[in-house]
Formats: C-alpha cells, sequence, structure tokens
C-alpha cells in the first residue's frame, strides 16, 4: 500500500513549519446534519471525493452513521452497507488515507480490511471497547473523541464540573485503555468532542482552552465544521453564516494546536488553515 494512504497522524509533531492536515468529511448518511443524502451512491461519493481531494484533503474520513445530537442509531449490518463499497471505491480510484468514522468494532475491522488506515471513534472506546483490540492487531491508527452519551441523548448530559479537565481526563484514560490493548502511542490522536455534549458555552472555553490538551502529548483533531453551536453564537441559522464562523474557529484553534482539522467545505477551509498556519510557523 501506498505511504500516502498511511500517512502517519503524529509525522509533523513539534516541528518548526508543521503543516495542519485536512481531513475530509464524507457522509454517507441520509441524516447528517449538513449533507446527509448527497453522497450515498458510490458515483456521488468519488465526485465529492475527488473534489475533496483537489481543493487539499490530506484524509477522507468516511462515515455510515450520523452522529448530530439527537439521532438514533443504526444496525451494523446497515452502517457496514453504506461504508464499505465506498471505503473499496475510494481505495480503488484514489491514492489518499481513509479515516472510517464509527463507533463499531466490527465496522471498523472490515473498514480496515477494505483499505481504510484510521479509525475515528467519537465515544473514544466508550462505547465499544472491543473496538482497541481490533485497531491494535492492524496496527492501525485511532482518533480518541470525546463525547458525554449516545448522540440520541448526548445533549441531555451537558453536566460538568471543569469541561475543560473532566475531558482531558476522560480521554488519558482512552489513550490509557489504548495503550494497554497494545495500541501505538504514535497512531493515537484526540479529539475533544466539539458539539457532543457541550453547550454553545462548553464548545467556547474548549477552544480557548485547547493547547492544554497538547499537554496529553497526542495530535489534537477538532471537528467544530458547521455545528449548531456556531449558530447559536452568531444568533443565525444562516448557512452561509455558519461556514464563517466555522472558519474563525479553524484559524483559533490551529493556533490553539489543533493539528488535524475536519471539515466539509475543504476548498474554504484550506485558505484558514494556511493563514493559521503561516501565523504559526513565522519567525
Amino acid at each position: 500500500m501506498s505511504d500516502n494512504k498511511n500517512i502517519s497522524l503524529a509525522d509533523n509533531n513539534d516541528k518548526l513549519n508543521s503543516k495542519t492536515l485536512i481531513m475530509g468529511i464524507l457522509n454517507v448518511t441520509p441524516d447528517s446534519f449538513y449533507d446527509g443524502g448527497k453522497y450515498n451512491t458510490i458515483k456521488q461519493a468519488l465526485i465529492h471525493t475527488e473534489q475533496m481531494i483537489s481543493e487539499g484533503a490530506d484524509i477522507i474520513d468516511v462515515g455510515g452513521e450520523s452522529t448530530r445530537p439527537g439521532s438514533n442509531s443504526v444496525s451494523q449490518k446497515e452502517e457496514l452497507r453504506r461504508v464499505i463499497p465506498i471505503i473499496d471505491a475510494i481505495n480503488k480510484n484514489f491514492v489518499i488515507p481513509v479515516s472510517i468514522d464509527t463507533t463499531k468494532s466490527m465496522v471498523a475491522r472490515q473498514a480496515l480490511d477494505s483499505g481504510a488506515t484510521i479509525v475515528n471513534d467519537i465515544s473514544g472506546l466508550s462505547f465499544d471497547p472491543a473496538l482497541a483490540d481490533i485497531v491494535s492487531k492492524y496496527e492501525a491508527q485511532i482518533i480518541l473523541c470525546h463525547t458525554s452519551s449516545r448522540p440520541v441523548d448526548m445533549q441531555k448530559k451537558t453536566l460538568y464540573e471543569n469541561i475543560v479537565e473532566d475531558i482531558y481526563n476522560y480521554l488519558e484514560n482512552s489513550i490509557k485503555i489504548s495503550e494497554d490493548c497494545g495500541i501505538l502511542s504514535d497512531n493515537i490522536s484526540i479529539d475533544p468532542g466539539f458539539g457532543f455534549g457541550k453547550t454553545a458555552n462548553h464548545n467556547l472555553l474548549l477552544l480557548k482552552s485547547l493547547s492544554k490538551f497538547k499537554k496529553l502529548d497526542k495530535k489534537v483533531v477538532i471537528g467544530t465544521s458547521m455545528k449548531s453551536f456556531i449558530g447559536k453564537i452568531l444568533q443565525s441559522d444562516d448557512i452561509e453564516q455558519r461556514i464563517l464562523g466555522t472558519f474563525a474557529t479553524i484559524v483559533i484553534s490551529i493556533l490553539n494546536g489543533a493539528d488535524i482539522v475536519r471539515v466539509h467545505d475543504v476548498k474554504k477551509m484550506k485558505v484558514a488553515v494556511q493563514i493559521a498556519d503561516s501565523v504559526r510557523n513565522v519567525n
């Protein structure tokens, strides 16, 4: 397999002139909050993948189950039906790392068999602990994310003693579980989980305090793209306003230590990444 498909999320850690990686979102779901139903066929998915690659995506993140707050889970069989043919097709047609956005160990296993090299788990191993063993066995990479609960009720569980400390401790525990299962330290990245069981104020505090998560010595992934807290802050449901708000959160996140940004609109957010990287790396 090409090295380009095996990109290490730890490659540019602590290096001068580091480049923030862009993870392009490919939702193959009927109910995702922003692009549900747009890319459900192989043809549509390949067209959008090609577009994101041409616009500067470093990774394609394929998801077959909506994680928007309030959404219901889908069966393993249905999730596999949605994602596996598309991951197969991407790997046959493009040379780019593919991430599988799932909390299910068997979905992760089949996605890795189909050529994915990264597992993006919004639960930080709290929904399906067997996922860690799968990632370890395949020597794959994993993104450990914080959530307060499953999507269907995550926004009903937004009480924390200290939002930053609580999430830091959660991710620290997820890292320990991963390493105890044999996942290589360099193969682990973390995500504070913007919008997953947080109020708008919580998300602002996480943005402001993002640099504190660098103490965990892992790549920091952020996923603020088009999320509802941006609309709440701007007091607007307008999509263009959310795009501009996302742009701002990307710049702030990178300047506060983010290494990988997960976005819907690669073309626009690449501009944010280039500006923020230039500021971060200037000397």
